[in-house]
């Protein structure tokens, strides 16, 4: 039996390593067997990570699969064919629903926003984050079989004491025949670099007043060198695209330096930026929950502060 990390796409995603430092972990602990799953552009890619980390087994499936149902197919199938004790995600936009999907097409109980595994008494413990990042609750796993999505914001990576040799099996998957579940008709333009990945990221709400103004953070963000984002708030208003929401439902960012710009800081916006280093506010109502969480605070009208904090960030 195995403890399997699935991982698929051009690129290896952030938050890879952590979850891989989690999986070998609960495999160490539990005498498993430790397997990351790889889809065949991450080959080489994977091969180093997986040296640094200390995971001595990576499987290259042979095919690529393009587009959710497909890999739910190819996962699932991989699944069937392997049989791992249990089954791991890093919990991106896209993970939380190939994890769900995958589960279903196997007939095991699925485990959302898992930060914390460790073995218990009668099977496994899970902690999870829940309400939007205020409290965490703990399951216990009977089954014998599951799947796992992680929250790698709440990980830390570690690197094994020394590089290890990597055995690099390539397996053939029959993923039968995927049928399409919906026809994506539109989407949206996403930036090149990923907000997740972002090391600067001002964010603004409903506080900036009204959409023209959202046009200081763009204007922020840009003099930072950094991104941009918003709450779900400004997302339904038709601000901003989703495609740039922090959040519960949106973006779950680590950034260095997180500028919150009239945002209240209600749970599920927090549970996408809480992570972040160091948590800048700017709000006009001293009694706003975000001022709970930022390390610098600053009471005042957003609309009147960022034009000059622009004008000293760009000096």
């Amino acid at each position: 039996m195995a403890v399997v990390l699935f991982s698929w796409g051009e690129k290896i995603e952030g938050g890879a390593a952590e979850a891989l430092t989690l999986a070998a972990d609960l495999a160490a602990g539990r005498g498993l067997e430790l397997r990351w799953a790889v889809t065949a552009e991450l080959e080489r890619e994977a091969a180093a990570l997986a040296a640094l980390h200390g995971v001595r087994h990576v499987d290259v499936i042979d095919v690529s699969p393009q587009g959710v149902d497909a890999r739910v197919a190819v996962l699932a199938g991989y699944c069937r064919a392997q049989m791992p004790e249990l089954v791991l995600f890093n919990q991106t936009v896209e993970g939380r629903v190939v994890a769900a999907r995958v589960a279903g097409r196997l007939g095991l109980p699925v485990l959302a926003n898992v930060v914390a595994l460790a073995g218990a008494e009668g099977g496994l413990k899970a902690e999870v984050s829940a309400y939007g990042g205020d409290t965490r609750a703990e399951y216990l796993l009977t089954a014998p079989r599951n799947v796992l999505s992680v929250v790698t914001t709440a990980l830390a990576a570690r690197k094994a004491a020394t590089a290890c040799e990597v055995e690099i099996s390539r397996v053939a998957v029959d993923a039968g025949a995927a049928t399409p579940g919906f026809e994506l008709v539109s989407a949206p333009q996403v930036p090149e670099q990923r907000l997740e990945d972002a090391e600067i990221i001002v964010s603004g709400g409903r506080g900036l007043g009204k959409r023209e103004n959202f046009e200081l953070v763009k204007q922020m963000a840009d003099a930072l060198g950094g991104m941009w984002g918003g709450s779900r708030a400004i997302v339904d208003d038709g601000w901003i695209d989703s495609s740039h929401q922090v959040g519960l439902t949106g973006k779950i960012t680590r950034p260095g330096l997180y500028i919150a710009v009239g945002i209240s800081g209600a749970s599920q916006h927090m549970a996408g930026c809480s992570a972040a280093k160091t948590i800048v506010a700017i709000n006009k109502d001293p009694d706003a929950a975000i001022f709970r969480y930022a390390r610098y605070g600053v009471v005042g009208d957003c609309v009147e502060l960022l034009p000059e904090l622009i004008r000293a960030a760009r000096a």
